[in-house]
């Protein structure tokens, strides 16, 4: 039975890590006060695009609002571009892309729900079927948080020797068209998040996901020790 739990707090650490890295894209994509003022004040985002800062960032908004679900469409955001008003933000190609971005968000959404209920449930398990959470768990969370530290960093130094090889290999790994690859002469949605806007993002993801990793190492750090006095 002691494997078998082994087994399940095995799991629940996967569980955990990969629910950590999906909420580390959702607080930078999401929950980051001023962030993407800040990002396109940085790339001049609304100078390329000829609009209006707060303007900009309404259209951005909703376009956020799509890729989690709660908008039903890009088509229909107009915006005032280069003193026309009513004009709209997203062409053929590029609403048709960020469909399948809304799918990948979409996804990740439902994984995470899964994954937390697993997370919930496991601790469950292995209390009622008699076993100590406190010798289970933490030696497992910290053999699975330093595993994922090694392969954050691992993949983090890979993708940061060349950032726009693996910036395309993303592309071709998630999606199955070339709906991808936009034309800065008439395509908004490039002007707006160049690649260093996604590479700063990446950054900012995997910082975040660092800090959680850490904390997660040092809590099981601190419960083997207590649980060995």
């Amino acid at each position: 039975m002691s494997i078998v739990r082994n087994i399940l707090a095995i799991i629940f650490t996967f569980s955990l890590m990969v629910i950590l890295l999906i909420s580390s894209v959702d607080i930078v994509a999401y929950h980051i006060p001023g962030y993407y003022r800040y990002e396109y004040t940085k790339y001049s985002s609304h100078d390329r695009v000829g609009m209006d800062m707060d303007e900009l960032l309404r259209v951005s908004g909703e376009m956020m609002a799509y890729l989690k679900g709660k908008r039903e469409s890009l088509s229909d955001i107009s915006a005032k571009i280069k003193n026309q008003p009513d004009v709209l933000f997203f062409n053929e190609k590029e609403a048709a892309h960020m469909k399948d971005v809304r799918e990948l968000f979409i996804a990740a959404i439902f994984i995470r729900r899964i994954l937390l209920a697993i997370c919930i449930l496991i601790p469950a398990i292995i209390k009622f079927s008699g076993g100590s959470l406190r010798k289970v768990m933490p030696k497992n969370l910290l053999a699975g948080s330093c595993i994922f530290l090694t392969l954050l960093l691992c993949v983090g130094g890979i993708i940061a020797s060349n950032f726009s090889k693996y910036f395309v290999v993303f592309h071709h790994i998630f999606f199955n068209n070339d709906l991808w690859i936009l034309d800065p002469a008439t395509d908004n949605l490039i002007n707006i998040v160049p690649e260093g806007f996604f590479l700063d993002t990446a950054r900012n993801i995997a910082a975040i996901y660092l800090i959680f990793v850490v904390g997660i190492i040092v809590f099981s750090t601190v419960l083997i020790r207590h649980s060995a006095k």
